[in-house]
C-alpha cells in the first residue's frame, strides 16, 4: 500500500463515529419513507423538492439566545451542520427561546454570525421555538384531557422537597388527582394571566417513584409575567425547554436530535412525551430519535454561560467578544480560523466518553492552519535602535532595498520590498553586552546576519549610566553579503536577526494574549484564578505594509496576529496575538 492510499484510510477512520454509524444504518433501512411535513404553518411551503426526499436526514443547532456561543458549541455548530452536509441533508437553526426573562435580540443575531463565520449554512431553515407557542398550548391540553399531565400549586420548595434524591423516591403531590376539568380550568386561568409567577405550575404525570428523576412529574409549562423578544405580551405561560424542545424537533421532522451527555438522562421523557403526543395524532411518525455525544472540556477555560457572564457582567474581561475568552466572537477576534476550529474538533473526534482536552492541543491546530494560510510580515516588539556606521556614509538619507518572500513555502504569495536605512530597529534580547553561553545574535565583536538583507559586526554600544539600559548599538555591515548575491555566504555566521527601518517602520499597539486562567480547571472560586498575565499591551512598530482585517498574518519569530476588529484607527494599528509560534506554557508556571 502506497502512502497516500493509507492516508486517505486514515482520514476515513478518523472521520467515523457512532453517530455516523446509526445514520449510515438509518438510512440503509430506510426508516424515514414516511416522513410528513407537519411543522409551523407555513413549514411545508418552505422546502423544495429535494428537501422532502425521504433519503435526507435533518439536523438541528438549537441555541438559547441568553448569550454569546463559545467553542462547546462550536463542537455542536460543526457536528449538526457536518452530518447533514455529508448525507445529502439539511440542519436547521432553531432558538429555543422559552425563556422571556434572560433572551434578546442582540444574542440571536451574534449567534447568526458566529454559525455563518464556522461555515454553518442553514438556507431557509431559520425557526423559533416561539413559532410554535400556540402548538405546543394544544399539546399541553392534550395531556390535561388525557390524565397525563396536572397543574400542581406546591411552592419551589415544596416540589424540591418532595421530589426525592438519588436514593430517595418522591412523593405525589397533593395536587396530582385533580380532575381533569379543574385541571383545565386552572391551566386556562394561568394563560389568561389570572395567577402571579409561580403560583401555579403544569407537571407531566408519570411517575414519581421513578429511578429517574426527571421522569418524577417533571414541570413541563410555568407562569411568566415578562415581555418576550419575538412574541412581545402575548403570552403569560412558558414552557419548559424539555417539553418544548422534543416537540420542535417532531414539528420539524428532525431525524437525529444530536445534544450533548447532560441530557441523556432527559431522553426517557423525551420519549415519553413524543410517543403520547403522536399516540393522540398530534405529531406524525416516524418520530426523532436523540443521541447523545460528550461535551467539549478544555482546560484553562470555562464554558458555563454562568461563569462567563459573570466574567462579562462584573467586567473582567473586555466584553463578550474578548479575544480571552472562549465565545466565538471572541475567537475570531482574537484572530482564530474557523479551520483551525473544524481541524481541533475532528481531531478530539466524536465519542460518548467525557475528557478533558488540554488547550495546547486547540492552539496546534490553530498553528498548523495558520502556518499555511498567514501571510509573512516583520514586527520588532521590543525595539532597540542599531545604527550601521558605514552604511553609506556620505548619504545619510539613503535607503536600499530588500527582497522578502510574503511566505517562505508559497510562491504564489509574491513578494514584496522591505527599505533598509542606516537606523533600523532590532529586537532588545537579540544584544547582548556579557553574552552567555551559546548566545549567537549581537555582541561586541560577533557578526550576524541581518536576515534578507547583509551581514553585519557588532562594534559598541551606547548605555545609559543611570539605569545600565542598553539606549544603542553600532555595528559596520559587509556590502559583499547581500541576501540573495553570490557573496551573500562568504562570511561565515551562525546569528540571524530581524530588523525594521527607523526611518518608515509604523508604531503600533500588540495585545499578547495568552490563557485566562491559571487553572487547568478553574474551580467555583474561578475569578481568583484569572491569569494577570493574561492581556499584555506594548508598544512596538511593524513593517510599511498594507494590512487587511480578517487576514492573519505571522510576524516572524512572534506568532500570529490579527488587526484588531474595534480597536484600530486612522492614527493607530492595533494587533491581537492570536498563538505563539510553539506552545511555551506547558514549560513555564505564570507570573
Amino acid at each position: 500500500m502506497n502512502n497516500n492510499t493509507e492516508n486517505k484510510n486514515n482520514e476515513t477512520k478518523e472521520i467515523k463515529n457512532f453517530i455516523r454509524n446509526i445514520i449510515e444504518k438509518d438510512l440503509a433501512e430506510h426508516k424515514f419513507q414516511n416522513r410528513r411535513w407537519c411543522g409551523q404553518p407555513d413549514f411545508a411551503e418552505q422546502q423544495n423538492a429535494a428537501d422532502l426526499d425521504a433519503a435526507k436526514i435533518r439536523t438541528r443547532f438549537p441555541p438559547e439566545p441568553n448569550g454569546f456561543l463559545h467553542l462547546g458549541h462550536a463542537k455542536s455548530i460543526l457536528l449538526n451542520f457536518g452530518l447533514a452536509n455529508d448525507f445529502g441533508g439539511v440542519c436547521h437553526l432553531r432558538f429555543d427561546d422559552t425563556n422571556p426573562e434572560k433572551e434578546d435580540d442582540i444574542y440571536v443575531r451574534s449567534i447568526k454570525e458566529s454559525v455563518k463565520w464556522l461555515g454553518g449554512n442553514w438556507h431557509n431553515n431559520e425557526y423559533f421555538a416561539s413559532n410554535y407557542f400556540e402548538k405546543m398550548l394544544t399539546c399541553a391540553e392534550y395531556l390535561i384531557k388525557n390524565n397525563l399531565a396536572y397543574v400542581d400549586s406546591q411552592t419551589a420548595e415544596e416540589m424540591r422537597k418532595n421530589r426525592g434524591t438519588l436514593t430517595e423516591v418522591g412523593k405525589n403531590s397533593p395536587f396530582r388527582d385533580r380532575s381533569v376539568e379543574e385541571n383545565l380550568q386552572l391551566f386556562a386561568d394561568m394563560k389568561a394571566g389570572k395567577f402571579a409567577d409561580g403560583q401555579h405550575v403544569l407537571r407531566a404525570k408519570i411517575d414519581m417513584a421513578s429511578p429517574n428523576i426527571n421522569l418524577r412529574d417533571p414541570a413541563i409549562y410555568r407562569i411568566r409575567h415578562a415581555t418576550h423578544h419575538n412574541t412581545g405580551d402575548k403570552y403569560c405561560v412558558y414552557p419548559m425547554y424539555t417539553f418544548a424542545h422534543p416537540i420542535e424537533d417532531a414539528l420539524e421532522c428532525i431525524t437525529h436530535s444530536i445534544c450533548t451527555l447532560e441530557f441523556e438522562d432527559q431522553r426517557p421523557f423525551y420519549d415519553w412525551l413524543l410517543e403520547h403526543l403522536a399516540a393522540g395524532g398530534l405529531l406524525q411518525t416516524p418520530l426523532p430519535k436523540q443521541y447523545e455525544f460528550s461535551r467539549l472540556n478544555l482546560s484553562h477555560v470555562v464554558l458555563s454561560k454562568r461563569k462567563l457572564i459573570q466574567l462579562v457582567s462584573e467586567k473582567h474581561v473586555d466584553g463578550w467578544d474578548d479575544p480571552r475568552l472562549p465565545t466565538l466572537a471572541g475567537a475570531k477576534r482574537r484572530g482564530y480560523s474557523p479551520e483551525g476550529i473544524k481541524l481541533f474538533i475532528d481531531r478530539i473526534g466524536v465519542s460518548k466518553s467525557d475528557s478533558l482536552i488540554n488547550y495546547s492541543i486547540f492552539e496546534d491546530c490553530q498553528r498548523e492552519v495558520l502556518n499555511e494560510s498567514s501571510p509573512r510580515k516583520i514586527a520588532v516588539l521590543s525595539p532597540l535602535k542599531l545604527i550601521i556606521q558605514n552604511f553609506h556614509e556620505n548619504e545619510e538619507n539613503f535607503s536600499e532595498n530588500c527582497t522578502v518572500a510574503n511566505h517562505p513555502q508559497k510562491s504564489e504569495f509574491g513578494e514584496r520590498t522591505l527599505p533598509l536605512t542606516k537606523e533600523i530597529w532590532i529586537e532588545s534580547d537579540d544584544f547582548m553586552e556579557t553574552p552567555s553561553k551559546g548566545f549567537r545574535r549581537l555582541f561586541v565583536g560577533n557578526k550576524v546576519r541581518l536576515k534578507y538583507a547583509y551581514i553585519i559586526e557588532c562594534t559598541g554600544f551606547d548605555k545609559d549610566p543611570q539605569t545600565g539600559k542598553i539606549t544603542a548599538v553600532y555595528a559596520n555591515y559587509f556590502p559583499e553579503t547581500k541576501s540573495g548575491t553570490a557573496g551573500a555566504d562568504s562570511i561565515k555566521v551562525k546569528g540571524n536577526i530581524h530588523w525594521l527601518s527607523a526611518k518608515t517602520a509604523v508604531k503600533a499597539q500588540i495585545n499578547l494574549y495568552d490563557r485566562l486562567f491559571n487553572t487547568e480547571i478553574p474551580g467555583d472560586d474561578f475569578i481568583s484564578q484569572i491569569n494577570p498575565n493574561a492581556k499584555q499591551s506594548i508598544t512596538a512598530f511593524v513593517e510599511p505594509s498594507e494590512f487587511s482585517e480578517n487576514i492573519c498574518y505571522q510576524f516572524e519569530r512572534h506568532g500570529y496576529f490579527v488587526l484588531d476588529q474595534n480597536q484600530n484607527t486612522q492614527k493607530e494599528l492595533v494587533f491581537n496575538r492570536t498563538v505563539t509560534l510553539k506552545d511555551n506554557w506547558n514549560n513555564k508556571k505564570p507570573k
